[in-house]
């Protein structure tokens, strides 16, 4: 299992719910931890990379990127 870290552009709530639902939609993605505030997104994979799961955050049209 690999723990993965994104900077999302968060502003709301229904930010926050929009990125959790599609990460808990993935297969092997567990432990998601969102904070709002810092807008921070953490999450383990055992299947997918880290882009992978950066291009279905971007599905939800926040604006994205890996931290390294």
């Amino acid at each position: 299992m690999t723990s993965h870290t994104f900077n999302v552009d968060m502003t709301c709530g229904g930010c926050s719910k929009a990125v959790n639902a599609i990460l808990s939609k993935l297969d092997g993605v567990s432990n998601i931890q969102i904070d709002l505030e810092k807008k921070i997104v953490k999450c383990d994979s055992t299947k997918l990379t880290a882009e992978e799961l950066l291009t279905n955050i971007q599905k939800t049209g926040k604006k994205s990127s890996i931290v390294a």
